[in-house]
């Protein structure tokens, strides 16, 4: 008996759908060849590894940070609360930190955190990301990776002039940000404090097989838009998922005298293992290792880990692990 698939695609082949089969097999080859170029688009790119040193005083430094929040004071579109901040002691202190909010985010959300930095002796500046922190509230969906890499860079200029030693908290899409410094960066990081840095999202919110297609089809607006129920771009969060393929291929810093890394157990929307392995790697290439604390369950703390309202009534208390697991004072 001649098997039943066969049969019927002789009766196409000869009856009057026999148009169908070449445009079914072109279909095919292309989705095959479209497949292949997007598993093969390169997401490693020169204009994302540049970063720009600038020696800036402390007069020159608090100048520049003092005339960004100024701008954004007279810019109706900046909302009060995600306004830039600066913490200083009037001179340059012994130590400077830089504070990096997370996607969606603004300043406001690190206040509590950098007064415990400011209330230990630290210089602090709190830049507000690109499109984050206005009116608008879908601006962030117009993020371009190219503006992350200079905001940060920019961003490490100013706290580099504030202080001897320097370094980088990120919090999320910040600690993207965070780690991107720390690699790119090795002439003024010198400590680093990673809270859920978003490397890959949680495989509950996409396979790892689908995340290279996301990025190139949404990364570089290939398709259109799109926003998920926590209102997240695709493109947006997909700048940030580019910046993880520019990290530095080589990061050795000499300089670099700490990292940590802060996870939840609870948190559905980073891949905590990568959360980990990045910052663990950094370290053993660089001779030292990396502090590590994961947020129990039973805390019922999500993906924010600074905002005062996410943590459950444990802001004192966690504001403290992380000074202290960033000056390397604990250890899991």
């Amino acid at each position: 008996m001649r098997p039943v698939f066969r049969w019927s695609l002789q009766r196409v082949r000869r009856g009057p759908l026999a148009w169908l089969v070449p445009v079914l097999a072109a279909v095919v080859a292309a989705a095959v060849l479209a497949t292949a170029a997007v598993y093969a688009w390169p997401l490693r790119s020169a204009d994302l590894q540049r970063a720009e040193p600038e020696t800036l005083t402390f007069a020159s430094a608090t100048q520049r940070a003092t005339q960004a929040i100024e701008a954004e004071a007279a810019d109706p579109e900046v909302l009060p609360e995600c306004r830039s901040q600066l913490l200083t002691h009037d001179t340059r202190s012994a130590k400077a930190v830089l504070l990096l909010h997370g996607y969606t985010d603004c300043p406001g959300t690190f206040s509590g955190l950098a007064k415990l930095y400011f209330d230990q002796g630290y210089n602090v500046w709190l830049p507000r990301a690109p499109r984050h922190g206005v009116t608008d509230r879908l601006a962030h969906t117009e993020l371009r990776a190219e503006e992350l890499t200079g905001y940060a860079n920019a961003a490490l200029n100013v706290t580099a002039g504030l202080g001897d030693e320097v370094g980088v908290v990120g919090l999320s899409g910040g600690g993207v940000l965070a780690t991107w410094l720390t690699g790119h960066r090795p002439d003024v990081v010198r400590r680093v404090l990673l809270l859920a840095p978003f490397y890959k999202p949680n495989a509950a919110q996409a396979p790892s097989l689908a995340i290279k297609p996301l990025v190139v089809l949404f990364g570089f607006r290939l398709l259109p838009d799109r926003i998920n129920s926590n209102g997240f771009s695709y493109a947006a969060l997909s700048q940030y998922l580019r910046l993880v393929r520019n990290f530095a291929a080589d990061p050795k810093s000499p300089n670099l005298r700490g990292i940590a890394v802060v996870t939840s157990a609870n948190d559905s929307f980073i891949d905590s293992q990568e959360a980990v392995a990045i910052p663990a790697g950094i370290a053993d290439l660089n001779g030292t290792t990396v502090r590590k604390h994961e947020l129990p369950r039973e805390f019922g703390i999500g993906h924010n880990l600074v905002a005062p309202e996410s943590l459950q009534g444990r802001a004192d208390e966690l504001y403290r692990l992380y000074l202290d697991l960033y000056e390397g004072g604990v250890r899991r």
